[in-house]
């Protein structure tokens, strides 16, 4: 059981007394960690003051001694914790981190979403009823924020923070690049403009399908990125082998040819056949 200043998950001054076993935890995800079932936070009823042990009606205030339980508490989810601008979304039936001002809720992705994103992101019909596909973890019931991506698809922000922060820059679900890359490609557009192939792959093409806008097309090969036709990204995936130009071919041809031709042995002159007598 935690201590009385709260647990690792939230600061507050109280136990809930858990709908289902009756036992005293800090918070559901510290019971959830120790027992073999779930607690459901909504049934939460009564909970122990850390300060005088009095068990009472869940509530802010401690009715025997005064103590204030969290600065922020919601009787809906029976959640205490710290001010961190804290609301209660109906919609989502769940508390989120606010600002509440800085969020709204959209009604067809079923979820609170920052103001900057209204009208502005793809809308996936309940898209938050999925694990984030970086933790694996829940993201409608997650207090951490959600970041939409330009597919469409969710994780949290954190999860998002942290991709940027390696370099990985695709979707980990559909491969789609998770921001605007055009700088990025005008970049290696510039170190292939400057770094030209060896003679033998120049002309070289090969197959491709594009992660960004899912063309199938045939490109010049470069060792530093592949480009799409289509689009311009260099988010593509190689299908297939190198693609040499006739003449290239050929002229391969000719030369596995002449080295054939010299690595046959010289015909010798055959003996004369000896004269019976």
């Amino acid at each position: 059981m935690a201590s009385p200043v709260g647990c690792e998950h939230y600061a507050r001054s109280c136990l809930l007394k858990a709908p289902c076993c009756g036992k005293l935890y800090v918070c559901r995800l510290c019971h959830d960690a120790e027992e073999n079932h779930q607690m459901d936070r909504f049934k939460v009823r009564e909970v122990q003051c850390s300060a005088c042990q009095t068990v009472q009606q869940a509530q802010k205030t401690c009715q025997q001694c005064h103590v204030q339980f969290g600065e922020y508490y919601c009787d809906i989810c029976h959640l205490f914790d710290k001010d961190k601008k804290q609301y209660h979304c109906q919609p989502c039936g769940i508390c989120r981190i606010g600002p509440r001002e800085k969020y709204f809720h959209c009604e067809k992705c079923n979820l609170c979403l920052a103001q900057d994103l209204r009208g502005n992101h793809k809308c996936v019909e309940n898209v938050s009823r999925q694990n984030c596909p970086v933790c694996m973890e829940d993201i409608h019931t997650s207090r951490i924020g959600a970041h939409v991506l330009p597919c469409g698809h969710l994780l949290h922000k954190t999860c998002f923070d942290d991709m940027v922060r390696t370099g990985a820059y695709r979707c980990p679900l559909c491969m789609h690049s998770a921001w605007n890359m055009e700088d990025h490609w005008d970049q290696i557009d510039i170190e292939i403009a400057q770094s030209p192939m060896p003679t033998e792959y120049q002309g070289a093409t090969v197959k491709i399908i594009c992660n960004d806008c899912q063309a199938h097309c045939a490109v010049p090969f470069h060792v530093l990125g592949i480009k799409c036709s289509g689009c311009g990204s260099y988010n593509t995936a190689q299908e297939g082998g190198l693609i040499q130009p006739p003449q290239q071919q050929q002229s391969e041809q000719d030369t596995e040819n002449e080295a054939e031709t010299d690595t046959e042995p010289e015909q010798q002159d055959q003996p004369e056949s000896p004269t019976a007598h």
